[in-house]
């Protein structure tokens, strides 16, 4: 029904039209005929209007009784009707209503109002085909009769609403889509519901079902589509595009041939295409291509999208003037294509005179000279296709004369005076006005300026400016408004001072019988008079002459004869002075008529009329008009006209009806125009044209009474209605005329819908005054149309009784009644199940249908019909036939433990609602006498569950449905079997025992054997805090069951920290009952954070007060026991004292004997029962001053006769800062009681004191002073001025500290007379080396030593000798040079599954403190390294917060003041942890059936770390395509929408942060009925023995191809090793040619044999061979070995993979053989990515290997052990080598370094390297003569220096064979330099021999006088003199400082050969010593400027080496490394460079 919305619309124009739309937009209702609608007039006004309701012809709306009604209020109401009583000009019509008042009348648009019936429909659904992933689409069919009025509201799957999601959607058009078809989708039936729009009845339609095949390559087929379709702007439209096929086929949409635009609005959904919002630019033909790879199809249509009119009519609301031209504008906007209707208070607007419609669309109405009927509502509609829209305008026109409202006044102004007249008027139109002087238009020119404008208000002013006038621009100045309803005017004299005069008047033409006005137009000013005479005589001189003060003369009523004349104008401008101006004036006289009637007549008379002008001046002219029309006499018109001069006749000959009419007659002359009209009326008696006569009318249709009369005046008929029988009628009474009934033009009586009442007698009766009236009579006879009275809309019927269907009918008789059933006439004769009885009871008609037996097909709707010759009536029945339901279709969807999922479609309710469901089930071994029943399940619902099973138990399962009639028969039987169900107890006797602080070890025993449901898995171990702040939650570990007691330990608890723990058991099915909650606290730790607000205070000089608070309570993790304060002092120096620390209970703590002004740095921790703390943060105090110590030294030494010179050290505590220092002198038996006191500023150390007396003797002591005050004095010195002084030193000897790289000034001032020599010597162990000036080392003439950029070489004692010919003194100055700190041994000592706990013991300090260590870790994987920074103190540390399970590389490097030190060696070490495992014990699958199948994750073993992530991968076997699934579950996960009777393969992976884990399996969903498939098994054929041939074959054959390949490429290998050895023979061949010269200054003593230097670091490795042991090398060792310790009998192998080569002479001439600018052992980037992704899961420890040479004698081979990390590829540790001479084998203590060593990255060295190294070192017999020597060779791992430096020089010829093709480098270093370049060492950095005399042999280091290279032949005594005993400590010192400094050990001297070495070999480890590219630090051996120049120019070969330490990211070491390589870089050579010959 229409719902009532009131939108108030043109709102603002209600107060002032008083006519406005509600609901404007409603045009079209349907209702249904049941029930009725009741429609409120859309229009309406204020004040009230009067609303009528219309037909679209116009027809009024009348009242029908109980069909239709018009309220008083306006509201239609059409009442609810049979089929019988429908009338299609009431029910199905066009009505519109409108709304009228004073404003005008308005209408409403058409609105189309339609009943629709009860029609019989039924909706149904067909059977649709898909392939599986496909879609399918099922569609409801409704019939087209009512397809309009139904719509889909729902879908049912199986009875169960279907809510759109996952798979299934419901498109706006009513279809059912299913996405991605799966095999049970075939097993439901879908059913639509629908209902009707207006009934609300609701039908189902049947069920359909889905056929599902498998998937078949097909091309796409459409499955639903699009045709072209209206849509209204701003709505939304849906394009279905479904199509089918295999494979899946893509879709692809066009819009007019392109694809579409990008536009948000468009939506691609699974039904095709959505548009929202729709504009009309959307609009066009749009295609939906759908393509797979055998073929494609196309759907297309056209879409138009059509905007909603709106109508826009301007102006609104106009009010004004008759006479006005108006125009309207009709403005739409919409859709192009519309029609334009014009109406005038609801009438359509016909052109006219007045009127036109203009535009292309009719858009524009023109009205021109308005009237004041045009008056009214305008109104325009636009039509589309039904779609109306309007709008309205209110215009009033009235009479609009213009009147003047504002004006000017008279005024007097001056020559020259600006003046400005302005005249205002209103009007309707807008009036325009114009302007005279003196009856003179006033134009606009230089003197005049007029301007005219309309305000709002439509007042229009005018001005007129005289910017200068004249005495000509004075007289009288006129406003004249004018428009089309008239004019109207304004005068006043406006005075221009001036001599008067008077214009020159025109003559005047007056007409008689009206007023005149003359005017004397005057100009000038002043004047005194004006008057007016005629024929001498002054005016007025009668009442009709008035005189106005301004000189006007006015005549009324003018007469001809008094009036007619001249007139004279006299102005009087002086006394007895006028002037004078006359003016003829002309009387005209009008005509005038004189008045006459025209007497009534009758038709065939006579008629004269005569019109007389009585006066006027002639000539005069007359005319007759009729009805406004000129008379042309004539025979047509039959009318004569006789006119003489002054009057005319007209003359009628024969009076007949058309002369009715209004005659006038029109008399004219040159004065005016008259008329006179009068109306002539011929009468005529009425008479009959058509009599009426007897009639039947229908009922209900409408009938017309004739009775047409004629007559003039036009005759007057009513009607008037009689009841009576035939013959007999009552009294008449006047027919009351409603809408239904009227009075039709030409007398007829029209019944709109006749009604029984209707019927009798009827008299038509007319008059018109003229003659007696006429009258006649006729009957009118109803007859009724057959029509169903009554009859039963829905009636019951059981199934197999008898049903009755009765039908009343009632109308004219006969009446014929016929059945149908559905759209089939039923014929009882034929069908014996039906039979008809007819039963006439007064004038109804019973006709009953009867069914016997009503049978399940009878659910139908059947038909009684009415027939007779009036019209036809219908009755609808819907029969129902009931019975007791289908049986319902049960499946089985889950089987669990105790309970089993039911699910159910009840196919046929037997049409009645399903009022319960019954389930039975027994053991299937038991009768179902003993089963079970679960009744009165709810219809509503469609599973249900089976609870209160028994585990693993058979049951047969039956079910009833049940409604109002009965039970159903009983389901198919099911059989099914329940599962495993979980533990029922607990694990019993749950003990918990404290591991550790972060550990509790739980033990306990298996629940009780009967409540273990199944075999017990494993168990399930919960465990929380239980302390204030924890969230309560168990945290849940798991471990397999290993028998009936276990024990597992948790770990990574909180410290000190209470936990409850529970124990549950699992099994199979799930985890049982949880053991009660045990509480136990782990055991204590130590505090993990620092006390808090620690303070500290300095008291005094030598006492500290430090203040704290409590750590957080829950970071003691145990009960405190105290606090420790630690605390260190920082001396000036840069180093820091011992650590030293005090215990407490307190919060406060005194620190007292400090030392006094001194720096401390101070710390706090609180220590438990665990130990210490984290400690706090760094603070640091300064003691207060004090007085400060004794000076450290004084001396004093006569300077002249009368002088002395005093010097003193400062004191060793200064305890505050010296102001100054006081001298005291004094001289013993002198009589001074005190000492001469002399003061020297602090930075001076030394004072001369004068005017003493030679030859007496002085003490002389010092003190210093701070502000505290004086200090204690120094020792007392005597001395004694002389006149000849022997050598004194003045500065001090001792200790000097600096850090490397500084320059350093070793003070040494003396006094003698004669003056001094100094000389400087710096100590070794046997001898004193005379210290030289050169580039680094300079002695200034004051005796100062000065030491640039020192080394940690330049350290030592240095002596400083000063001499003159009296004496001589000495002071020694130790100098210590700081170094960065040496790299620490790092090394593992636990790990958990997320810590590393790292130990490690420091390396050399390098003369200054530990400032702290810098510890670096990264993923293995990976070369990101963070920073963790650890304090000094700390030895070890844990990593925490690592990933489970995985591998991390550390490294560790130092730092103290000087910088950091050298990075460790890279470790490796892994997390606890592995990637988790499948139980097999437990089941993959739990749970399997026709389209599910349940998947066990608990099955997974985490491998200690938490599985994050589950992926699936499953298919049916088969086929290509996985269908992929992420689990988040980790109990149990359901496959769901399996084909049904299928094998699938799975495939499972679950992964942590340790790896992955993979489990396959194959499994077979059941069949429908839930039995099991077979298994997939292979035909076995004739073929079977080939193919098992074949693959035992097959293998073999791989094996022997392998064997050989293998074969193949160890040969291959084998022969580039010897074009090695050839390439290296030839080099060295090039090297010895070059080399075989002689040096001018020949080394003493015979040549040496090469020196072999092997550097391994960490690591311990036997070399070994079949005959004996020798002794390498310990534990971080690098060891030079002679030439000739090696026997030459050993075969030559290819053994170093490096070579370094310095030569500057030959670079310089020959350029760079090799360039490696990026080779580091082990880093090979082929060979180590292909070590790492083979050998992901690492079997890494540590191993010991000798290595054995052939010896003379087995009794003198001394065996030293070197100890390697090793990557061990096999089982025992072995790696096959290459070499024929050397075997491997595992020493007896591999399983000990198994277990304490850790294994690294960096040890790369193997076996087969270290001996191919060697073997290459000893290379060929002309390498073991050569004049050159190979001095070093070292195997260095990934964590040394960089090993190789040089250019990039792409064109050298060997640079391809750069890259070693193992991994690991050995490197040669060889020097040879060339003999003609010797002269030019001082200039060129070339290294030259150095002479080894005695003295500077006992100055070498010892690490350096043990080799034999320095010792002549035959010398194997100490060749250094005794060393002094004052220097005894000191050369203690010297050899703890080199051990300390150096990293070589070197072999015993006495077990060495005494070889000779050549000239080149002592300028190569002069070269090479200082090389940067070692592996460690080696000190410079003493050279000459050239050769120092050179060994420092090496050191920075290789700048990039630091940044390749570290990986690929800086970092804190890397950087201060890369500043090292930075700063080395700006020293480098020109000539030295480096190179690999691989």
């Amino acid at each position: 029904t229409w719902m009532q919305v009131f939108t108030l619309l043109h709102s603002e124009d209600v107060g002032s039209t008083r006519l406005y739309f509600v609901n404007a937009s409603l045009q079209r209702v349907t209702y249904s005929s049941s029930v009725g609608v009741s429609l409120p007039c859309p229009a309406g006004g204020t004040p009230s209007a009067i609303l009528r309701w219309y037909l679209a012809t116009g027809d009024d709306i009348y009242d029908v009784p109980h069909i239709r009604h018009v309220h008083a209020n306006g509201t239609l109401q059409l009442y609810p009707f049979s089929p019988s009583a429908y009338n299609s000009y009431i029910h199905d019509n066009d009505y519109f209503c409108t709304a009228e008042n004073q404003a005008g009348k308005i209408r409403s648009p058409n609105i189309r109002i339609k009943a629709v019936f009860r029609e019989p429909y039924t909706v149904r659904v067909a059977d649709q085909r898909s392939m599986r992933s496909n879609v399918a689409v099922f569609k409801c069919l409704i019939p087209a009769a009512v397809q309009e009025y139904v719509s889909v509201v729902s879908w049912e799957r199986d009875t169960v609403s279907i809510v759109p999601g996952n798979r299934f959607s419901l498109t706006s058009f009513g279809a059912l889509y299913i996405s991605d078809v799966q095999k049970e989708d075939a097993l439901s039936t879908y059913r639509c519901i629908t209902k009707h729009k207006y009934s609300g009845e609701t039908r189902q339609s049947n069920g359909a079902r889905l056929s599902v095949m498998d998937p078949n390559e097909s091309s796409p087929t459409i499955l639903d589509s699009f045709q072209a379709g209206e849509v209204h702007a701003g709505q939304s439209v849906e394009l279905p595009c479904i199509a089918g096929g295999y494979p899946s086929p893509t879709v692809r949409w066009l819009k007019d041939g392109r694809p579409l635009p990008s536009d948000a609005r468009w939506t691609r959904r699974l039904s095709g295409l959505t548009i929202s919002d729709l504009r009309q630019e959307d609009s066009g033909s749009y295609a939906c291509e759908v393509t797979n790879s055998f073929g494609s199809k196309e759907v297309s249509g056209q879409l138009h999208v059509i905007d909603p009119l709106r109508v826009t009519l301007s102006p609104k609301n106009l009010k004004t003037g008759i006479s006005s031209t108006l125009f309207f504008t009709c403005t739409v906007e919409g859709s192009p294509e519309y029609t334009i209707n014009w109406y005038r208070n609801t009438e359509p607007i016909v052109p006219d005179q007045h009127i036109s419609i203009q535009g292309q669309h009719n858009d524009t109405l023109q009205i021109t000279a308005a009237q004041k009927f045009h008056s009214g509502a305008y109104q325009c509609f636009a039509s589309r296709k039904g779609h109306t829209a309007q709008d309205f305008s209110i215009i009033l026109l009235e009479d609009g004369t213009p009147r003047i409202v504002s004006s000017f006044s008279e005024r007097v102004v001056n020559p020259g005076e600006p003046f400005s007249l302005m005249c205002g008027a209103k009007g309707a139109p807008p009036p325009s006005i114009t302007w005279t002087l003196d009856d003179e238009p006033v134009m606009r020119d230089s003197t005049y300026k007029t301007s005219q404008y309309t305000l709002s208000d439509g007042l229009t002013v005018s001005h007129v400016n005289v910017s200068s006038p004249l005495i000509r621009d004075g007289g009288v100045y006129r406003c004249v408004a004018r428009n089309s309803a008239g004019s109207a005017e304004y005068q006043a004299r406006i005075n221009v001072r001036g001599p008067p005069r008077i214009r020159p008047m025109r003559d005047i033409t007056a007409v008689a019988g009206r007023n005149t006005y003359i005017t004397c137009r005057v100009i000038g000013y002043p004047y005194y008079s004006i008057k007016w005479l005629k024929d001498g005589m002054q005016l007025p001189d009668n009442h009709r002459q008035v005189v106005f003060e301004n000189g006007t003369l006015r005549l009324t009523d003018v007469q001809k004869g008094a009036d007619e004349g001249t007139y004279l104008c006299s102005v009087l401008i002086q006394p007895q002075v006028s002037i004078n101006q006359t003016v003829h004036v002309t009387v005209k006289v009008p005509p005038l008529i004189q008045p006459f009637d025209i007497p009534s007549t009758s038709v065939g008379k006579l008629m004269y009329i005569a019109c007389v002008v009585s006066s006027g001046d002639m000539p005069i002219r007359i005319t007759w008009h009729k009805d406004g029309q000129l008379i042309v006499p004539g025979f047509a018109s039959g009318v004569a006209i006789e006119t003489k001069e002054f009057m005319s006749s007209l003359q009628i000959s024969k009076v007949t009806l058309k002369h009715n009419g209004n005659y006038t007659c029109i008399a004219s002359n040159a004065a005016a125009t008259v008329s006179w009209e009068r109306q002539l009326i011929v009468t005529v008696p009425p008479r009959f044209v058509v009599q009426p006569n007897n009639q039947d009318c229908i009922y209900g249709k409408a009938g017309v009474l004739n009775c047409s009369v004629e007559g003039y005046p036009p005759p007057k008929v009513m009607w008037k209605h009689a009841k009576g029988s035939v013959g007999n009628p009552q009294q008449y009474h006047p027919v009351p005329l409603t809408g239904r009934i009227q009075i039709m033009s030409n007398g007829s009586l029209l019944i709109r819908h006749v009604l029984e009442d209707d019927r009798g007698y009827y008299l038509c009766q007319a008059s018109n005054g003229v003659g007696s009236d006429i009258s006649k009579s006729m009957i009118l006879t109803v007859k009724i149309p057959a029509m169903i009275t009554s009859h039963p809309n829905t009636t019951m019927a059981r199934k197999g009784q008898t049903k009755e269907l009765n039908c009343t009918a009632r109308g004219e008789q006969p009446i014929i009644i016929r059945w149908e059933r559905g759209d089939t006439v039923i014929d009882a004769e034929r069908n014996p199940r039906y039979s008809i009885a007819i039963n006439k009871k007064g004038d109804e008609v019973i006709s009953t249908l009867k069914l016997n037996p009503a049978e399940r097909g009878d659910s139908v709707f059947f038909s009684c019909h009415a027939i007779n010759s009036y019209g036809e009536g219908r009755g609808l029945i819907q029969l129902t036939v009931q019975e007791p339901p289908d049986p319902p279709e049960l499946e089985v969807r889950e089987v669990k433990d105790r309970s089993m999922n039911l699910r159910w479609i009840q196919r046929f309710d037997g049409n009645s609602i399903i009022t319960s469901y019954d389930i039975e089930y027994k053991n299937k071994s038991d009768s179902w006498d003993h089963m079970y029943t679960t009744r009165n399940i709810s219809p509503t619902n469609n599973q249900a569950n089976i609870v209160e099973l028994h585990p693993a138990c058979v049951y047969s399962i039956r079910m009833y449905s049940y409604n109002k009639i009965g039970r159903s028969l009983p389901s198919k039987e099911l059989t099914i079997s329940t599962e495993e169900a979980p533990p029922d107890g607990p694990p019993m006797d749950v003990i918990l025992t404290p591991m550790t602080s972060q550990s509790i070890r739980v033990t306990w025993r298996a629940p009780k054997k009967e409540l273990q449901n199944g075999v017990i898995r494993g168990y399930q171990i919960g465990y929380r805090e239980n302390g204030p702040g924890s969230n309560g939650q168990y945290s849940i570990v798991e471990m397999k069951a290993t028998g009936d007691s276990e024990v597992y330990t948790l770990d990574n608890l909180k410290k000190f920290a209470q936990y409850g723990v529970v124990v549950q058991a699992f099994n199979r099915a799930g985890t049982g009952p949880s053991s009660t909650e045990i509480n136990a606290t782990t055991l204590e730790d130590v505090p993990s954070e620092p006390p808090q607000n620690v303070r500290t205070i300095s008291v005094t000089s030598d006492e500290a007060v430090i203040t704290w608070a409590d750590p957080p309570r829950l970071t003691l993790h145990g009960v405190r026991k105290g606090y420790r304060a630690v605390f260190r002092s920082f001396f000036p120096d840069g180093e820091w004292g011992e650590m030293q620390n005090i215990t407490t209970t307190r919060e406060q703590v005194e620190l007292r004997g400090l030392e006094k002004f001194t720096n401390y740095s101070v710390q706090v921790l609180a220590f438990t029962q665990a130990g210490d703390g984290v400690r706090s943060n760094v603070l640091y105090i300064q003691t207060r001053e004090d007085l400060p110590g004794p000076p450290a030294g004084i001396k004093a030494v006569p300077s002249s006769p009368s002088s002395v010179v005093v010097s003193w050290l400062p004191p060793h505590k200064p305890n505050g800062v010296i102001r100054k220092y006081t001298i005291y002198c004094s001289s013993p038996g002198s009589g001074q009681p005190a000492p001469s006191e002399y003061e020297a500023n602090p930075e001076m150390l030394f004072y001369r004191i004068t005017h003493l007396t030679r030859g007496k003797q002085y003490h002389i002591w010092s003190a210093a002073v701070t502000t505290a005050g004086r200090g204690n004095i120094s020792s007392k010195v005597t001395v004694e001025p002389a006149g000849k002084v022997p050598a004194k030193i003045l500065s001090f000897g001792g200790t000097v500290t600096t850090p490397w790289k500084k320059e350093v000034r070793l003070p040494c001032s003396s006094v003698g007379e004669p003056a001094p020599t100094i000389k400087w010597t710096k100590d070794s162990e046997d001898s004193a080396i005379p210290v030289t000036a050169d580039s680094q080392r300079q002695i200034l003439s004051n005796g100062t030593l000065v030491l640039r950029s020192v080394k940690a070489e330049d350290s030592g004692y240095y002596t400083c000798t000063a001499t003159n010919t009296l004496g001589f003194d000495t002071i020694i100055v130790n100098l210590v040079v700081q170094v960065p700190p040496d790299q620490p041994r790092l090394t593992v000592s636990t790990t958990s599954t997320s810590s590393i706990t790292l130990a490690w013991i420091p390396g050399d300090n390098g003369g200054s403190s530990i400032r702290g260590f810098v510890l670096q870790y990264s993923v293995d994987n990976t070369e990101e390294w963070r920073d963790v920074f650890i304090s000094s103190s700390e030895r070890s540390f844990r990593l925490d917060n690592l990933r489970c399970g995985t591998w991390y590389k550390v490294k560790l490097a130092a730092k103290n003041s000087v910088g950091s030190g050298r990075i460790s060696e890279i470790i490796e070490a892994k997390t606890h942890g592995r990637e988790p495992v499948f139980n097999k014990d437990q089941p993959l699958l739990t749970h399997i059936n026709s389209t599910h199948a349940g998947l066990n994750l608990q099955g997974w073993t985490s491998g200690g770390c938490p599985i994050t992530d589950m992926m699936l991968d499953f298919r049916p076997k088969g086929t290509w395509a996985w269908q992929s699934l992420k689990a988040n579950s980790t109990t149990q996960l359901f496959l769901s929408e399996l084909r049904e009777a299928t094998w699938y393969e799975l495939k499972m992976k679950a992964c942590n942060s340790a790896g992955c884990g993979n489990q396959s399996s194959q499994f077979a969903t059941t069949d429908y009925d839930g039995s099991t498939i077979p298994p997939i098994k292979s035909a076995r054929g004739e073929g079977d023995d080939v193919k098992k041939l074949f693959s035992i074959g097959s293998p073999v054959i791989l094996v022997t191809l392998g064997v050989a390949l293998l074969f193949i490429i160890r040969k291959k290998r084998k022969e580039k090793r010897l074009k090695r050895l050839r390439d290296a023979k030839s080099l060295a061949e090039m090297l010895i040619s070059k080399n075989n010269r002689s040096i001018d200054t020949p080394v003493k003593g015979p040549p040496q044999g090469p020196r072999l230097h092997i550097d391994i670091p960490r690591v311990q490795l036997l070399i070994e061979d079949k005959e004996g042991i020798k002794q390498i090398g310990e534990d971080k060792a690098a060891v030079p070995v002679t030439d000739t310790e090696f026997s030459q009998s050993v075969n030559p192998q290819n053994f170093c993979t490096g070579v370094s080569l310095h030569h500057q002479a030959l670079i310089q001439n020959s350029g760079p053989l090799i360039d490696m600018s990026d080779i580091r052992p082990g880093t090979n980037p082929v060979s180590r990515k292909s070590i790492k992704s083979a050998h992901s899961s690492r079997n890494r420890y540590s191993s010991q290997w000798t290595l054995s040479r052939p010896s003379q004698s087995q009794s003198t081979a001394s065996a030293r052990t070197l100890t390697s990390d090793w990557r061990t590829m096999g089982s025992h540790g072995i790696t096959a080598t290459e070499s024929d001479s050397y075997s491997a084998s595992l020493s007896q203590d591999t399983d000990k370094g198994r277990n304490s060593m850790v294994s690294t990255e960096s040890a790369s060295s193997t076996y087969e390297e270290l001996a191919r190294a060697y073997e290459h070192a000893k290379l060929e017999e002309h390498l073991q003569h050569a004049k050159f020597t190979i001095t070093e060779c070292f195997i260095s791992d990934s964590s040394s220096d960089q090993m190789t430096t040089g250019t990039n020089d792409p064109a050298d010829s060997m640079t391809s064979l750069s890259t070693p093709s193992e991994p690991g480098i050995c490197r040669f270093t060889a020097s040879p330099p060339k003999p003609q370049d010797y002269d030019r060492g001082k200039n060129v950095a070339v290294p030259i021999p150095h002479r080894a005399n005695k003295s500077e042999f006992c100055n070498l280091p010892l690490y350096m006088k043990t080799d034999p290279f320095f010792r002549k032949q035959g010398e194997l005594h100490d060749p250094c003199p005794a060393v002094p005993p004052r220097e005894a400590s000191i050369r203690s010192l010297t050899q703890r400082a080199y051990h300390t400094q150096g990293r070589h050990k070197t072999l015993d001297p006495a077990k060495q050969q005494v070889l000779t070495l050549g000239h080149s070999g002592l300028a190569s480890l002069g070269a090479s010593s200082g090389t940067a590219t070692l592996p460690q630090r080696t000190l410079t051996m003493p050279s000459s400027n050239a050769a120092a120049t050179a060994s420092t120019s090496s050191t920075g070969s290789n700048p990039t080496s630091s940044n390749k330490v570290g990986g690929s990211r800086d970092s804190l070491l890397e950087s201060s490394s890369s500043a090292l390589g930075r700063l080395q870089k700006q020293s480098v050579g020109a000539y030295s460079k480096s190179y690999t010959l691989v």
